[in-house]
C-alpha cells in the first residue's frame, strides 16, 4: 500500500451515449441508449436520461426498449468513440508514463511516475481538478469522474461515488472507514452468487466480511477467491499501473450483474469483447496469435479456453469467431456471471492474407455493433440509426431511423443547433455514408 494517493482512476460518464450526444445537438438531454439494435442486441451504455428508466450496460436491448421506449437506440459509430478516446489517453500520458487503459472509455495514471511537486491530497486534487477540465475542452463537452487512492481498488471505487461528473480523493489511512459501512457487492467479483454464500455466513458489509477469518472465506469460497477478498476487505491491493507498451497480452472482461443464460446474449457480448480487444491492440500497434476465452459460471468455477492461430490477428471478426468457438464448448445453462475475452503470443506485424477482409460483410444482414455500419449486400442497404451520412444538396446528417424502402435522416452536427428531419428512399444515390478518416 502507498503511503500517499498516487493512483488515479477516470471513468468518462456514459461515454458511447455522450459522444452520440454532443454530436447530435436534438439527442441532449435525452435519453440515448448505444449498442445492439437487433433481436439480440445488448445495451453497450446508456445515457444518465435513459439510466433513470433502469437502463443497463450489458442488459438485452429488448428489454431496454420495453423499460425506456422513447430513446434513442443507436447502433454506434466507433471511429467517433476511437478519436475521442485517443485524445483523453494522450492527455494522460502528458500527465504520466504510466497509463494503464482499461477500455475506451476509462484508465489508470501512476502519479508516483509524474513530475509531480505535491502529491498530498490537495496536490492531487487541484491536478485532478485540471484534468477534468482539460479532459471537457479535448473532448468537445464530454465529463470524467476521477478517484484518487493508494491502490486501483481504491482509486476505482473512489471514481464511482460522485457520478457523473464527479472528484473524489481517499486519504491514506482512510480506505478501512471507507470501505466498512459499504455493501459486500463494491468489492469486484462479488456478484449475486458469492453475495448469496456470503450472505449465508451473516456477511452483507465490507465490516462483515473484515471480520470473517481468511480460513472460514477460503471454505466458503475456495482458495483463490476466498485469499482475494481477505485482502480486499482490507484495502490491500498492491497491484501496479501497467502500461500497455509492457503488457504480455490484451484482455477484456466483465462481471454481470445478473448470470447470464441466453446464447444469442452471451454470443453478443463476446463480440462486444472482441471488438474492444481489438482498438487495443491497434492502439498498440499489435496482433496476436492465441485467442483466450474465460468464463466464471453461476457456481463461480472459472474456465478458459485458448486457441491458437497460423499467424496474428487484429481483426475483430476473426476473434470473435475463435472466441464464440471456445464457448461452445462450455456448459452455460446455469448461467455465466463473467466473460472475458483476451489475445496474447503479440506481434507488431498482422499477416493480412490469413484472414477476411474487415470490409466483407459475411452474414445475410449486418451486425449492429459493426464497425462498418453500412454495406451492401447485393442491392440492398442497410441503414442503421446513428450512422453518420451525407447528401449532396442538405449536407451532412445522420440515420434516424428506416424501414419499407425509406430512410429518415436528421440534419445536423456537433456544431450546428437541432436539424430539420427529411425522409429519402433507402436507395437514394444523393444520399451516402460519411466515411470516418483512415486511422493515422
Amino acid at each position: 500500500m502507498r503511503a500517499e494517493p498516487t493512483i488515479l482512476h477516470v471513468d468518462l460518464d456514459a461515454f458511447f451515449a455522450s459522444v452520440e450526444q454532443r454530436d447530435k445537438p436534438s439527442l441532449r438531454g435525452k435519453p440515448v441508449v448505444v449498442g445492439g439494435i437487433g433481436g439480440r442486441g445488448v445495451v453497450a451504455t446508456a445515457s444518465y436520461e435513459a439510466r433513470a428508466f433502469g437502463v443497463h450496460s450489458a442488459m438485452p436491448t429488448a428489454e431496454a426498449r420495453r423499460r425506456c421506449p422513447n430513446a434513442a437506440f443507436l447502433a454506434g459509430r466507433f471511429h467517433a468513440y476511437r478519436e475521442t478516446s485517443r485524445a483523453v489517453m494522450e492527455l494522460l500520458r502528458g500527465i504520466s508514463p504510466l497509463v494503464e487503459p482499461l477500455s475506451l472509455d476509462e484508465a489508470f495514471v501512476d502519479l508516483s511516475a509524474a513530475d509531480l511537486a505535491d502529491a498530498s491530497v490537495a496536490g492531487v486534487s487541484a491536478l485532478a481538478h485540471e484534468l477534468k477540465e482539460k479532459v471537457t475542452e479535448v473532448t468537445g463537452g464530454l465529463t470524467g469522474s476521477v478517484g484518487i487512492g493508494s491502490s486501483k481498488f481504491i482509486a476505482k471505487i473512489a471514481s464511482e461515488l460522485d457520478k457523473p461528473n464527479g472528484l473524489v480523493v481517499i486519504a491514506p489511512g482512510m480506505e478501512q472507514d471507507l470501505l466498512r459501512p459499504m455493501q459486500v457487492t463494491v468489492i469486484p467479483g462479488v456478484g449475486p452468487a458469492t453475495a448469496e454464500n456470503l450472505r449465508r455466513i451473516g456477511v452483507h458489509t465490507v465490516a462483515d466480511l473484515e471480520a470473517v477469518s481468511e480460513d472460514e472465506l477460503v471454505r466458503v469460497l475456495g482458495k483463490a477467491q476466498g485469499h482475494g477478498l481477505y485482502l480486499l476487505a482490507r484495502a490491500e491491493d498492491d497491484r501496479p499501473v501497467v502500461s500497455e507498451r509492457e503488457a504480455k497480452s490484451i484482455s477484456v472482461e466483465d462481471t454481470y450483474d445478473v448470470d447470464h443464460v441466453d446464447r444469442r446474449i452471451l454470443d453478443a457480448l463476446v463480440d462486444r469483447q472482441a471488438t474492444k480487444v481489438t482498438e487495443r491492440l491497434r492502439k498498440a500497434r499489435s496482433s496476436g496469435r492465441t485467442v483466450t476465452l474465460k468464463v466464471r459460471l453461476h457456481d463461480f468455477s472459472t474456465h478458459t479456453r485458448s486457441a491458437t492461430l497460423p499467424g496474428p490477428t487484429d481483426d475483430a471478426r476473426t476473434i470473435s469467431r475463435v472466441a464464440r468457438t471456445l464457448l461452445a464448448e462450455l456448459d452455460t445453462s446455469g448461467g455465466v456471471r463473467l466473460l472475458g475475452v483476451g489475445v496474447s503470443a503479440l506481434a507488431d506485424w498482422i499477416q493480412d492474407d490469413l484472414f477476411s477482409d474487415a470490409e466483407d460483410i459475411e452474414e445475410e444482414a449486418p451486425e449492429p455493433e459493426d464497425v462498418v455500419a453500412l454495406a451492401r449486400l447485393g442491392e440492398r442497404r442497410y441503414w442503421l440509426p446513428g450512422l453518420d451520412v451525407v447528401h449532396t444538396e442538405h449536407g451532412q446528417g445522420w440515420v434516424w431511423g428506416s424501414g419499407r424502402g425509406v430512410v429518415t435522416v436528421r440534419f445536423e452536427t456537433a456544431a450546428t443547433g437541432p436539424g430539420r428531419v427529411l425522409s429519402f428512399a433507402a436507395d437514394d444515390p444523393a444520399l451516402q455514408q460519411l466515411r470516418p478518416p483512415p486511422e493515422a
